[in-house]
Parts: C-alpha cells; sequence; structure tokens
C-alpha cells in the first residue's frame, strides 16, 4: 500500500505534463473531442510503456535509474507547425524517423555532444518557449478564431487560473508545490463549471476500455523539413535528459557508464518509435520526478515501476482521458503561460553562465534567439528560395537551431588565429 502511494505521488507529479501535451497539440491542430480523448489516452499510455522500458536495464536498451518518461515540451512548437503546415501525419511521420534517428546514434551520442553545448541547446530552448507564447496568449482568450475570443468571462478564467498556480508555487511547499499546475487546473476547471463553461457530453460518450491503435490518424507520410525539426528536437531531449540520467545517479550513488548512457539513449529512441506508431509524442526523462525523489529519499526503482503501471492503465480507459479534454480552453491558457513561461526560464538558466564565458556565446545567442523569433513572427521571408534551403528555414525553431549550430562552429570549434589587438595587449603585460 505504501509503494503504492509513492507511486501515485510520481503520477500525479508528471500527470499535467503529461495531458498538457496533447491537449495543447489536438486543441491547436482542430481535433474533434473523440480524437482528443484517443491523443489523452495514448499518450499516457505510452508515458507509462517508455518508463518502464527505461527502468528495465538488459544489455541492448534501459539505463536502470527511477526515472519517469513524458513527453517533452519541447516538442510542442514544433508538432503544432508541422501539423498547421503538412498534416498530422506529417508529425508521426517524422517522430517515426527522429526514433530511429536516437536508437541508431544511440551509442555515439557522446561523440556528438560537443556539437550541442549549452550556448546552442540553451538557444534552442529559449527560443521553442518563446513561440509558444502566441499559442497560450491565443488560447487565454478563448482559442484563435472563438466567438468569445477576449471576452471577460475568458480573461477572468485564465488570469484566475494562472494567480492560483502562482499563489500555489509561493505559499506552498515540497510535493504540493510540485503539482500546482495540475492542482490550478482542476481550480480553473472547477470554477468554469459554476460559470457554466464545461461541457461533460465527451465524457457521457467515452467508453470504459479501448486498445491501442497503430497509425490512429493515418499513414504517416514524410516531410524533409518536419524530420529535420523533430531530430534537432530529440537532440535537445537527449542533452536534458543527460543530465537527468547524471543527477539520478548521483542520487542513487551509482557510477554511470558509457554503456549505461547509450542503453538510456536507446530506450528513449524506442520510447519515440512506439509514441510514433502508436500516434503518441516523443518521449524523454522528466526532470521533476527527480525533484520528487530528493525531496522523499525514495528512490527505489519498484516504486517507478508501480507508477508505470498505473500510467498503462489509466491509458486503457478513455472515460478518464476524456475528463481532460473538458478542461475550457481560458483555463489551458493560463496554465500554459506558467508552463511554456518555465520553457523560456530553463533556456535562460542554461545561457546565464554561457553569456560571461565569452562575448562570441553573446552573439550566437542573439543571432540564433533573433532568428528563430524573427522567421517566427514573418515566416514568410524566405518563401521565394529554392525548397531545398527551405527545409532549414521554414520554420523559426529550425532557423534558430541550425543558426547556433552553424555559429557554435565558427567560433568555438573553427580554427583561428588571436586578433592583433589581443596580441599587442599580450606583448605589452610582457
Amino acid at each position: 500500500m505504501k509503494n503504492a502511494a509513492l507511486g501515485l505521488q510520481h503520477l500525479l507529479a508528471m500527470y499535467a505534463g503529461a495531458i498538457l501535451v496533447p491537449l495543447i497539440v489536438g486543441d491547436a491542430l482542430g481535433l474533434t473531442t473523440e480524437q482528443l480523448t484517443y491523443l489523452v489516452a495514448i499518450d499516457i499510455l505510452m508515458c507509462g510503456v517508455a518508463t518502464i522500458l527505461q527502468v528495465l536495464q538488459n544489455r541492448f536498451f534501459g539505463i536502470g535509474l527511477p526515472v519517469v518518461l513524458g513527453c517533452t515540451f519541447t516538442a510542442v512548437g514544433p508538432m503544432i507547425a508541422i501539423g498547421a503546415e503538412y498534416g498530422i501525419t506529417a508529425i508521426y511521420g517524422a517522430i517515426l524517423v527522429s526514433g530511429l534517428f536516437v536508437f541508431l546514434i544511440g551509442r555515439f551520442f557522446g561523440k556528438l555532444v560537443r556539437f550541442f553545448p549549452p550556448v546552442v541547446t540553451g538557444s534552442v530552448v529559449t527560443i521553442i518557449g518563446i513561440t509558444l507564447i502566441p499559442v497560450a496568449i491565443n488560447n487565454m482568450g478563448g482559442g484563435e478564431g472563438a466567438s468569445d475570443f477576449g471576452s471577460v468571462a475568458n480573461i477572468a478564467l485564465s488570469f484566475g487560473t494562472l494567480l492560483f498556480i502562482i499563489f500555489m508555487y509561493r505559499f506552498t511547499k515540497g510535493f504540493i508545490k510540485s503539482i500546482s499546475i495540475l492542482l490550478g487546473l482542476i481550480a480553473g476547471t472547477i470554477v468554469a463549471a459554476v460559470m457554466g463553461m464545461v461541457k461533460f457530453q465527451a465524457v457521457t460518450d467515452a467508453s470504459y476500455l479501448h486498445l491501442p491503435h497503430p497509425f490512429y490518424f493515418g499513414t504517416p507520410t514524410f516531410e524533409w523539413s518536419a524530420i529535420v525539426t523533430m531530430i534537432l528536437v530529440a537532440i535537445v531531449s537527449l542533452v536534458e535528459s543527460t543530465g537527468v540520467y547524471f543527477a539520478l545517479g548521483d542520487i542513487t550513488e551509482r557510477k554511470l557508464t558509457k554503456e549505461d548512457l547509450g542503453n538510456g539513449y536507446r530506450a528513449e529512441g524506442l520510447a519515440i518509435i512506439l509514441g510514433g506508431i502508436f500516434n503518441a509524442f516523443p518521449y524523454t526523462a522528466f526532470s521533476q520526478n527527480v525533484g520528487l525523489i530528493q525531496m522523499t529519499g525514495i528512490k527505489k526503482k519498484r516504486i517507478i515501476m508501480i507508477t508505470g503501471a498505473m500510467l498503462i492503465t489509466l491509458g486503457f480507459i478513455p472515460k478518464i482521458a476524456a475528463v481532460t479534454t473538458i478542461i475550457p480552453t481560458p483555463v489551458l491558457g493560463g496554465a500554459m503561460i506558467a508552463m511554456f513561461g518555465m520553457v523560456i526560464s530553463q533556456g535562460i538558466k542554461m545561457l546565464g553562465p554561457v553569456i560571461k564565458e565569452s562575448s562570441e556565446n553573446a552573439m550566437i545567442i542573439a543571432c540564433s534567439v533573433g532568428m528563430g523569433l524573427g522567421v517566427t513572427v514573418v515566416p514568410e521571408i524566405f518563401a521565394k528560395l529554392p525548397n531545398s534551403i527551405q527545409i532549414l528555414t521554414s520554420n523559426g525553431i529550425v532557423a534558430g537551431s541550425v543558426t547556433a549550430i552553424f555559429l557554435n562552429m565558427l567560433f568555438h570549434m573553427l580554427p583561428h588565429k588571436k586578433s592583433s589587438s589581443a596580441v599587442v595587449l599580450k606583448e605589452q603585460e610582457v
């Protein structure tokens, strides 16, 4: 019973992140209530499968640490952009290829990390967070194209939800603080129900049991720009997961080897491939559960296995998934400001130390973030370029990421002579 309670704690800590991704992406792509229910249910189920794949350890995959996997928020913006331009089937084609890419490079990823230092990954995370904010603001108003967009009721509800989350984050501690966004969604939905803004028909119509359906949204299609985008997202997620692995290795007093890391990367690749097949999402290690392990001091893998089993069980029950689809759009918008703002703050946190290191890093950040935001705001700027080049300029995330990678190579990886002024200063000192 105690183990089940501890497993439930981990489930609650990651649940808001698990359900928000399908709700945001599904809403942005205009999915029906039935489709959205499936998307939430399959995502919850696949979070459980991905977690168990990672906790189990064998010679081929699984890092064997108490790590919980969920959909990475860095994938939200890219998936919405891909779906809007090429359709939902292109999202899953790109996810499948990116998963295969991660699985194949798992053994060698340690050698590729040098192309993705904090100045690059921090810039990418910041760009992704910035490009998500317009989605959150639109939802705060009631959703793009809504007849009551910007109404007093919508604005009050969205800001009320955001303020509740801020209040919980400021005045609570420990586990309650870690689930403040989940509590904000619940509180906002209750208030919305009192205001008559919640429709329960989706819960009534949903079945009590369903089975996963491979390629539920249709046969995957493959677009180069979409594939490049999702591979970049996958690489950033691997870098983030590496930090989680080492944090958990330190907590559990286990020294991680290259083979352990390779197994962890391959488990993530396999989880991403399964996500593509069953029309879920790309998965990565969730850092919020690391905080919970630090807080409780309970670091048994058995607890995380129980969490994974609970997620799988919930994923088979659409009725529970349908409950999340009744959350009004303004409530989601209020929570999204906090969630996406945290993505930006994480990027800034990664960039803070590297800006102090050199002026070159500041230039890399300035150009990559500027390019990413600029292409997001004015996407038609590169419309007249050849299609082969538009692969790298089709959306702000790819454009900004490619800029960061190129400038990092230019400033830090290519050999160059010291400037004459630096040489003169050196001679004067002598």
